[in-house]
């Protein structure tokens, strides 16, 4: 009687993220290392082998919906990561229809939970509903009353501001303006922090993430601002910080749900991804 040994079962996972636009720094290449270090860490324990692919989805919904649908026809299994709202939104669609799984690490648009909530959609992040009272209410409480937004407009933004304002106005605050620019195709934001600015609102909130928070933060600097209103990111990393410097960031309040020097576990996991981004990056 001859035997043949049967080869591990494999499954295969997607990481579908921004590899070179808005949130390139925060999702991107890190995303990728950290999906491999996780894949990396369990493999003594798994009984099966997992294979990582990435693609970049160029915060186009479009193009998500189709590197989804063939990955989950060619056997993908999950897709992971999924940064910019409308991209989730429209990846969730997918693996519902095809009954597969949606990972979502870094889209934070709460309709992934509320609105489109699917048993196919797994939200392993924060979202615009916890930033707007976390950081909306931190702020709210210390008696900053009146805001001016500025937001990006797509999900994600719409949704961050949307939420805070609730806030705004259920503390008794004033919203003394929203002003909503393409997303992502906005660089200069000259022309909405003057109105910002000419609007008399003691708090600039800012309804975006990644580099366009970089670019707002900065160039409200460069007009002086901060000298006149309180600059809140609602969605700020500390990797944005070390981009723009204590000099710029310095006073601004955000929410954040991991900070890596927190202990000795968090400190252990920072040094293992440092080692497995590419580049340092």
């Amino acid at each position: 009687i001859r035997t043949r040994a049967q080869g591990k079962p494999s499954i295969k996972l997607g990481v579908l993220t921004d590899l070179s636009g808005t949130y390139r720094d925060n999702t991107g290449p890190t995303s990728v290392a950290a999906a491999q270090q996780a894949i990396d860490e369990m493999r003594p324990h798994l009984s099966f082998d997992v294979e990582l692919v990435s693609a970049d989805h160029q915060n186009k919904p479009d193009v998500a919906s189709t590197i989804a649908r063939q990955w989950y026809d060619q056997g993908v299994a999950a897709t992971i990561d999924v940064p910019t709202s409308s991209v989730a939104l429209a990846v969730a669609q997918v693996a519902k229809e095809k009954d597969k799984i949606m990972l979502n690490a870094s889209a934070t648009v709460a309709a992934l939970t509320w609105q489109q909530c699917s048993p196919n959609s797994i939200v392993w992040s924060f979202d615009t509903y916890e930033n707007a009272h976390n950081t909306g209410g931190a702020l709210m409480a210390a008696g900053n009353k009146s805001w001016f937004f500025i937001t990006a407009n797509y999900a994600f933004g719409q949704s961050l501001a949307d939420l805070t304002k609730e806030v705004v106005l259920a503390g008794g605050g004033e919203v003394k303006g929203d002003l909503r620019y393409p997303f992502p195709d906005t660089t200069d934001f000259s022309a909405y922090l003057t109105q910002a600015q000419a609007s008399g609102a003691k708090v600039l909130g800012l309804a975006n993430a990644g580099l366009d928070t970089q670019n707002c933060i900065k160039q409200a600097a460069e007009f002086g601002l901060s000298k006149t209103m309180k600059i809140a990111p609602l969605l700020l990393f500390i990797t944005d910080v070390h981009s723009l410097g204590l000099e710029v960031c310095g006073g601004l309040t955000t929410t954040e749900t991991f900070y890596w020097d927190r202990d000795d576990r968090s400190r252990a996991f920072a040094k293992r991804m440092l080692a497995k981004t590419p580049n340092n990056y």
